[in-house]
């Protein structure tokens, strides 16, 4: 092994998902090296596209304009309101119709068995249609029969993968967090109290952010995570993140391969 591994783990966010294009740009840029990826939701879609090669500035291009219009239609109630179907044709359009084996790099969607409520990484097989799944939140988004198995959002189970992009063979752990509590204000009513505990539940579903060698925590807790009309502040807080870890990552690298080159 000629130098540490490295594994992205990539969270759910809904529109704060552009953020990830942020993170990408700073680590690309840097030379940081990314062996694996592993992303839920909003992750999936960024890091699917990232490993499947399109460069990042095409990525960015091509997210900011990604919206419920580009993403979502009505249908007739049966176990979602709501067909991620065009979404799946955006992915499909972005990257080509691949399996998940054909990527660049190594990726893992992560979605969850609906019925059981354990967290399954798809590493093979349709990309868009693992993305697709990956995304659809359940009762909402009409969810996906594979091997037997009704799946959905990964964020209920696992919304920070940092464990999946582990057992993928990463030596260190860089993960992105888009549910950050930062700039959360104090609930005022039920029902923001309710949201704020339904994002506490999402945030530390699968384990949070334990086991991660450096955790981005991009400030985005005051921007609405359904609204799309801030992309702009959304990577540049990606970018402002990923910049302040970016000290720590070198070093760490640094470190860790200078003490594999004397072991070897």
């Amino acid at each position: 092994m000629s130098h540490l591994r490295v594994g992205l783990a990539l969270s759910g966010g809904v529109a704060r998902g552009v953020v990830h294009v942020g993170v990408l740009k700073v680590l690309t840029r840097a030379g940081i090296p990314i062996d694996f990826v592993a992303g839920t939701s909003a992750g999936a879609i960024v890091g699917s596209a990232f490993c499947a090669g399109i460069p990042v500035d095409e990525i960015l291009e091509k997210t900011v304009g990604l919206g419920w219009r580009q993403m979502a239609q009505l249908k007739l109630p049966g176990h979602g309101f709501v067909s991620f179907e065009r979404l799946e044709r955006w992915i499909e359009e972005l990257v080509g119709d691949v399996d998940i084996r054909d990527l660049a790099i190594p990726f893992a969607a992560v979605t969850t068995d609906l019925k059981t409520g354990e967290p399954v990484a798809l590493k093979s097989g349709r990309l868009a249609t693992a993305v697709r799944i990956s995304s659809s939140v359940p009762g909402v988004i009409e969810p996906e029969w594979i091997d037997g198995r009704l799946l959905g959002d990964g964020g209920v189970s696992n919304n920070l993968p940092i464990d999946v992009v582990r057992e993928m063979g990463a030596d260190y752990v860089i993960a992105v967090d888009l549910f950050s509590p930062d700039g959360i204000n104090t609930p005022r009513n039920p029902v923001s109290h309710g949201i704020m505990a339904l994002e506490t539940l999402i945030r530390k579903s699968g384990g949070g952010f334990v086991g991660a060698d450096c955790l981005i925590r991009p400030k985005v807790g005051k921007y609405d995570y359904l609204s799309f009309s801030k992309s702009e502040e959304h990577v540049a807080a990606g970018e402002a993140a990923a910049e302040a870890a970016l000290e720590k990552i070198k070093h760490d690298l640094s470190i860790s391969n200078e003490q594999l080159f004397i072991a070897n």
